[in-house]
């Protein structure tokens, strides 16, 4: 370790986020900036270099994580770029986006502070760009074969990357007019800049992947026909059928699903309209869902200047601390802030100094979670209730038993309501596109892509990965099955792969 001493003498500090006041009055992102690298070295300096890096068995990449700490701790950043991507064909993305479960079975979790691995993660891959030390690696030879990549998302984007970079002749088709899946339209700017996954992109393009946008396998273009003029086919559209919240008055005007909503803000941050067709501006706006997709739609709410928002999530609010049944290494279900909770608060208490409502029209709501939060736990939907135009006024909740989730009698209370935003998560992939029925493809008991332990699903020479396979998941999960079932595909198309395989399909996250 570059530092015997690091994590005696060297206190965490997290990179800075920018003052929520001037934040929420832009859309870039929430950080000041890689423009602190000594602090970032003296952070990873604080690694202990662990005889058994439990931060590797929590990294569905296996990330290198002690030695490209080492690497930055010495400020020897060309190397610790080449350690990062070693395994991670886009850190610049899990930098960002990733919950960073590998700091949560950092050795130092256990009675005092983690490293801030996301933190050097980012620092290392941004500084490398800025350096102009990644360029194209195009291959140096070209098999002959052909493979098709159905979906732009992380997964198809590693798997693209990785054959591409062994010979083969990679095309990715994607149904968006652009590039990237739920990285360009689901995740909000102010997450991660499109600019981030444009420069990846050209990367890849200079490399020798092509891009067919605006296609839609099954439809636009028979899958069947697509697998017979290729060698073989990934599928890696994702899980974007979303879960439905089915109470009465769900059909009311004003009640849309987070995946309609997100992707109209992230058009207008790419210049396709002036304004969005869906806005929370001047409105009360409730989001039911608790998760990261919920915090999205909070933190697009907000910049959005909506009149007031609550966040309903029906589990009970956590601790500050792991629960017994939680131990160290477990990723923790623990009460956390994220810079859009963070906002809303700070808004919040700057609205009302003595408690911080999250409704300043002094409707009768259950307590927030904490001083100034705008999310309200054990919170069960009833029903919506529309004016004479059709149109939602008004959500009807009661506090939800613990465990059952039923609401308990007599708990009832109104929400006035202008938008309802439902962010509940996924059921798996589109099951209506044709692709499904064109390659022979199958779903399991939980409505994903059924595939074996080499990836490969339906007819012979296709194979599924990331979230189509193994469900609604994190970013750095799709990038570990991109990456193993390009080796996978590779080993079917000349009978050996030096690719690596990070995870198998059956794999399932060491963390909660």
């Amino acid at each position: 370790m570059a530092d015997p001493k690091g994590f005696l003498t060297t206190p965490r500090r997290p990179l800075p986020r920018r003052p929520v006041a001037q934040r929420v009055a832009d859309w870039n992102e929430v950080y000041t900036g890689q423009d602190l690298l000594p602090v970032v070295s003296s952070q990873a300096g604080r690694c202990m270099d662990c005889g058994i890096p439990f931060c590797h068995s929590a990294c569905p990449l296996g990330n290198l994580i002690p030695e490209w700490n080492d690497l930055t701790a010495r400020s020897d950043w060309q190397s610790a770029s080449e350690r990062l991507h070693a395994t991670n064909n886009f850190p610049e993305f899990t930098g960002r986006l990733c919950p960073a479960p590998c700091e949560t079975a950092c050795v130092l979790e256990i009675n005092a502070d983690p490293v801030t691995i996301k933190d050097v993660e980012l620092a290392v891959v941004d500084r490398a760009w800025a350096a102009g030390t990644l360029p194209a690696r195009p291959p140096e030879w070209l098999s002959g074969r052909t493979v098709a990549v159905i979906g732009s998302g992380p997964a198809g984007l590693a798997a693209a990357q990785q054959l591409t970079r062994v010979g083969h002749t990679v095309a990715v088709y994607e149904q968006a007019d652009r590039v990237g899946g739920l990285l360009r339209y689901g995740i909000p700017e102010f997450k991660m800049e499109k600019r981030h996954l444009d420069r990846r992109v050209g990367q890849m393009e200079a490399e020798g992947t092509r891009f067919r946008t605006g296609v839609r396998v099954g439809v636009d273009l028979d899958a069947g026909e697509l697998l017979r003029r290729s060698d073989a086919v990934v599928v890696a559209v994702g899980a974007t059928e979303p879960r439905e919240l089915a109470v009465p008055g769900r059909e009311l005007a004003g009640i849309h699903q987070a995946m309609e909503y997100l992707p109209m803000a992230n058009r207008v941050r790419q210049g396709d309209l002036a304004a969005p067709p869906v806005t929370a501006e001047g409105k009360d706006v409730v989001i039911v869902g608790g998760g990261d997709t919920g915090a999205d739609c909070l933190g697009t709410a907000l910049r959005q200047h909506a009149a007031s928002v609550v966040q309903l999530d029906i589990n009970p609010q956590p601790g500050e601390g792991r629960a017994e049944s939680e131990p160290w290494p477990v990723y923790p279900r623990v009460y956390r802030v994220s810079p859009a909770h963070e906002e809303a608060r700070e808004l919040a208490l700057l609205r009302d100094p003595g408690g911080g409502r999250p409704d300043p029209s002094g409707a009768d709501l259950p307590p927030p979670g904490a001083v100034g939060d705008v999310r309200m736990f054990s919170a069960s939907t009833l029903r919506f209730e529309g004016d004479a135009e059709g149109r939602v006024r008004a959500l009807h909740l009661a506090e939800a038993e613990p465990g059952s989730r039923s609401p308990r009698p007599g708990t009832e209370r109104v929400i006035p309501v202008q938008l309802v935003l439902l962010a509940l998560g996924f059921r798996g992939p589109e099951r209506d596109s044709g692709l499904v029925e064109q390659l022979g493809l199958h779903f399991d008991v939980r409505g994903n892509l059924r595939r074996n332990a080499d990836f490969a699903a339906g007819a012979d020479g296709v194979f599924v990965a990331g979230d189509a396979g193994r469900g609604q998941s994190l970013v750095v999960w799709a990038i570990a099955e991109g990456r193993s079932v390009a080796a996978a595909v590779d080993c079917y198309l000349t009978g050996g792969t030096a690719l690596p395989a990070p995870v198998g399909p059956t794999d399932r996250p060491l963390v909660a």
